[in-house]
């Protein structure tokens, strides 16, 4: 599939698609002509480096990350480095932290409704 249909596909824009590409965390073949033609395997690789991104990874961690993931065309991953387990640890510690922040937020908020809805 060209750009533009991996672009439909996956939700992403076809300027992230080259992005990712420039980062070596999306590969394509090209035509004759030049287009980039992409398997049908990118689709679930893109919705995988969203994820990544969702969880506040920079591209070379996912770039890192990705050789040791198994993709939908049944490639085998390779197997993770210490060195990046150790990373992928820290950065769900990291994670685990925000989510501890907003749930604390979330509770003086909830306190302060609380009080502002009180009938005196």
């Amino acid at each position: 599939m060209r750009i533009g249909e991996l672009a439909r596909r996956s939700g992403v824009s076809e300027r992230s698609l080259r992005y990712y590409e420039t980062q070596g965390l999306l590969r394509s073949e090209r035509t004759p002509g030049g287009h980039r033609e992409f398997g049908d395997w990118a689709v679930d690789r893109v919705v995988r480096i969203q994820t990544l991104y969702a969880a506040g990874l920079n591209s070379r961690t996912i770039g890192r990350l990705l050789p040791c993931m198994r993709d939908a065309d049944g490639r085998p991953g390779e197997i993770a480095t210490p060195e990046l387990v150790h990373r992928l640890a820290a950065e769900r510690e990291r994670i685990n932290r925000l989510i501890t922040d907003l749930l604390r937020s979330r509770d003086v908020l909830d306190e302060v409704i609380d009080t502002a809805t009180d009938p005196l």
